[in-house]
């Protein structure tokens, strides 16, 4: 996603994580291995339909059981397969022909698969594909798609596991498919669980890396905030306070708005790591606050339209309702709020000022124009300050929702209180997948919102405070997993595309010095 238009996720200016080409681009190989693990599962769920599909419960016996060195043994993740079906047995030659049907058989239904290939590369061609044209799948034809890797639901594991122990029962409890009597399939159905550990061993490892002024900085996990969790992983929050002490300092990073990070951080991270914020640090621009005041659209990398480089302090007054709904949610959790105003150059302090007032006016406990693009850590020791004192107030930390709430119950808290919804309204197809997950147990977990990022509802173009709306859930995903049902509001891609002038035009290699051009 660096590559076409996204740009990259080290920072800028004095403000940055170090080398920030190895960070944007392989790193330590994280998001490979999920890639890996992901497709992994997902040639195994076809190809395990198209053995089925073409042979015998005697056949298929034989050959899940085979003889070695004259030996026949289940290994200890079928010898558990065994145990889930009731069946406490511990020798293939004592399986009566029923046992074997129903240890052999995980009866599929293709229509059901849930579960799709990943590749790390925003290929829009790939949002619709059909498999298994080849001769050799034997006419086993389905029509399935690609997501963008770090869309998987491993990379969400990832992010929450806090043991090698807990990613492995986390990857062994991924739901992918349903079988013909509508019960789930798992991951550690298809026997995959052990060998998805093996690719993720190294992954789980979170990367210490470190900004220009040689301060740590853990980097480990990416899922989308738009479409999973957003937020960086629990290990490396645990492993950072441990390093820092007891009156030490850090900061993690929750993606996008107050709306979708943030309200993920607390219902879904919080409740996997059972760690309590003591701060919320809202961050603002003018330049947003603008566009939420009626300013004219933006599209990137075409040049800034004056109202955004020009002050214009009725703007920015408009657009501070947006900055005022963000605080709102955050007080809804109990935590202090500080609001940090990155300051760029075309900002007046006018504006700065007005900002600031309004922030505080509205509840937060501080807000602090932030110079440390230009002037790296100099220009944030206000906010440091700040931070530090209202991380001495009084914490009444909550959760928005009870996890024994019904799922729709909670969607539609999280549409009132969070975005501002009058109301939702659930597709036929959300209502039956909703009517599943009950049914089949899944009910009482946190709920994941896949919604836009560019507005507070579901309406990209809808900016400032939306209000009136009717929240539209088109379909309910769980990633069992991971731990969360996530309900996809209006249409959400997973998978994005090139531009028509992407950013490769302009990176390049140095083939004497090796050094990268054009990443930023």
């Amino acid at each position: 996603p660096v590559l076409p238009c996204a740009g990259g996720a080290a920072g800028g200016g004095y403000a940055q994580v170090i080398p920030m080409e190895e960070f944007n681009l392989h790193l330590t190989g994280d998001i490979h291995a999920i890639t890996a693990a992901n497709n992994l599962l997902a040639a195994a769920i076809d190809a395990r339909i198209l053995h089925e599909n073409t042979q015998s419960d005697k056949s298929l016996y034989n050959r899940l059981v085979p003889v070695v060195n004259g030996v026949r043994g289940f290994s200890a993740i079928q010898l558990a397969r065994l145990r889930r079906l009731g069946i406490n047995k511990t020798g293939p030659e004592t399986l009566t022909e029923e046992e074997i049907s129903k240890f052999v058989r995980l009866d599929i239904d293709p229509s059901t698969i849930t579960w799709q290939r990943v590749v790390d590369t925003n290929d829009r061609f790939l949002r619709k594909i059909t498999v298994g044209q080849a001769n050799t799948e034997k006419g086993f034809v389905r029509q399935a798609q690609f997501d963008i890797a770090v869309a998987s639901e491993i990379m969400a594991i990832l992010a929450l596991t806090t043991s090698l122990q807990d990613m492995k029962e986390r990857l062994g409890k991924m739901v992918v498919a349903n079988n013909k009597k509508g019960e789930p399939v798992t991951a550690e159905d298809l026997g995959v669980t052990g060998a998805l550990a093996v690719l993720m061993k190294d992954a789980i490892k979170p990367t210490l890396m470190q900004t220009l002024e040689g301060t740590p900085v853990f980097v480990h996990a990416g899922p989308f905030a738009n479409i999973a969790h957003g937020n960086s992983s629990v290990l490396a929050d645990k492993i950072a306070l441990k390093l820092v002490g007891e009156k030490g300092f850090v900061v993690t990073e929750a993606g996008f708005g107050a709306d979708i990070g943030m309200e993920k951080f607390f219902n879904i991270k919080c409740r996997a790591s059972g760690l309590v914020p003591s701060v919320v640090v809202l961050v603002a621009t003018v330049r947003a606050l603008k566009m939420h005041g009626g300013g004219p659209n933006v599209t990137a990398g075409a040049p800034l339209k004056k109202e955004y480089t020009e002050e214009n302090l009725q703007l920015v007054a408009d657009g501070c309702c947006n900055l005022q709904k963000q605080i709102q949610i955050t007080q809804l959790f109990g935590v202090p709020v500080v609001v940090a105003l990155n300051v760029f150059k075309t900002d007046s302090p006018a504006e700065v000022d007005l900002v600031c007032k309004i922030a505080k006016e509205s509840g937060a406990f501080d807000a602090v124009p932030c110079n440390h693009w230009s002037a790296g850590g100099r220009g944030a020791v206000k906010l440091a300050q700040a931070v530090e004192e209202a991380a001495n107030q009084k914490n009444s930390f909550k959760y928005l929702y009870s996890l024994e709430l019904p799922i729709v119950e909670k969607i539609r808290i999280i549409a009132q209180k969070v975005y501002g919804a009058q109301d939702i309204e659930l597709s036929p197809t959300a209502q039956s997948q909703v009517d599943r997950y009950t049914r089949q147990g899944f009910g009482n977990l946190p709920i994941c919102m896949a919604k836009t990022h560019l507005s507070l509802s579901h309406q990209p173009e809808r900016k400032g405070v939306p209000s009136d709306f009717i929240l539209p859930i088109s379909d309910v995903r769980a990633s069992i997993g991971a731990g969360f049902i996530y309900p996809l509001v209006g249409t959400m891609s997973t998978m994005p595309g090139l531009p028509t002038r992407p950013c490769f035009y302009d990176i390049d290699l140095d083939p004497i010095t090796e050094q990268v051009k054009g990443l930023f």
